[in-house]
C-alpha cells in the first residue's frame, strides 16, 4: 500500500498515472497547497522540501519499515523498481528512459513552470521574463517534438516513467501559449497517452481535488 501526498498540479499528476498504470494500490492524501497545508510539520516530516508529491510505502520490498519519498522523479524510479514496470531492464533502453526522465525533471519542468508563473501568477508582468521563459519553452518543445520524431516514446518503443513525467506539463500546453500544431509529433504522443484507460482515471481523480 503507498500512501500519496497529492495535489492536482503537473507534478502531482505524474504519480497518479503511475499507480493508475500498473494497478498499485494507494491511499491519496489531498494537500491543500493554497491553504498551506505543505508547511505542516506532518507534512514536512515525510517531504522536508515542502512540495507535492510525497508518498510512504508501507510494505517496501526489503520487508523493512515503512519509507518515505518526496521529489517525483526519484518516487517515479523508485516506483518502477518496486514493481518491475514502467522502465526497461535493457541497458540501452533504461539509460535513454532515464535520460528523458531527469531532462523533465531539471529542465522541461522548472521552465515551464517559471512560464506558468510570470503569465498567470506574477503581482505584475514583468515583460522580459515572460519573453524568456516563453522562448525556453518553446525551444524545449522543439527538443520533445525532434526525439519523437525518431520514436514513439521517450527513450524509445515503449511507454515508460519519462513519459509519465512529461505528459503533464504537455497537459498545460495551452496556459504556456503553445499551439500543438506546430509539433505534430508532440501532438500525435499526447494525444495516444491521453487516450489511455489509466490516464483517464487519473485525471478524473484530480475533480474532487
Amino acid at each position: 500500500m503507498i500512501d500519496l501526498y497529492y495535489a492536482p498540479t503537473p507534478n502531482g499528476h505524474k504519480i497518479t498515472l503511475f499507480l493508475e498504470e500498473v494497478g498499485l494500490p494507494y491511499r491519496l492524501h489531498p494537500i491543500n497547497i493554497s491553504a498551506g497545508e505543505q508547511f505542516n510539520p506532518e507534512f514536512l516530516a515525510i517531504s522536508p522540501n515542502n512540495k507535492i508529491p510525497a508518498i510512504v510505502d508501507q510494505q517496501p520490498v526489503d520487508g523493512g519499515d515503512p519509507i518515505s519519498l518526496f521529489e517525483s522523479g526519484e518516487i517515479l524510479l523508485y516506483l518502477a523498481e518496486k514493481t518491475g514496470k514502467l522502465l526497461s531492464k535493457g541497458l540501452r533502453e533504461r539509460a535513454a528512459t532515464l535520460q528523458w526522465l531527469f531532462w523533465q525533471v531539471a529542465g522541461f519542468g522548472p521552465m515551464l513552470g517559471q512560464n506558468h508563473h510570470f503569465n498567470h501568477y506574477a503581482p505584475q508582468p514583468v515583460p522580459y521574463a515572460i519573453e524568456r521563459y516563453h522562448l525556453e519553452t518553446k525551444r524545449l518543445y522543439g527538443v520533445l517534438e525532434a526525439e519523437l520524431q525518431k520514436h514513439p516514446y521517450l527513450g524509445g518503443d515503449n511507454y515508460s516513467i519519462a513519459d509519465i513525467a512529461t505528459y503533464p506539463w504537455v497537459a498545460s500546453h495551452p496556459r504556456q501559449r503553445i499551439d500543438l500544431a506546430d509539433f505534430p509529433a508532440v501532438r500525435n504522443w499526447f494525444e495516444r497517452i491521453s487516450n489511455r484507460p489509466a490516464t483517464e482515471r487519473a485525471y478524473k481523480l484530480a475533480e474532487p481535488a
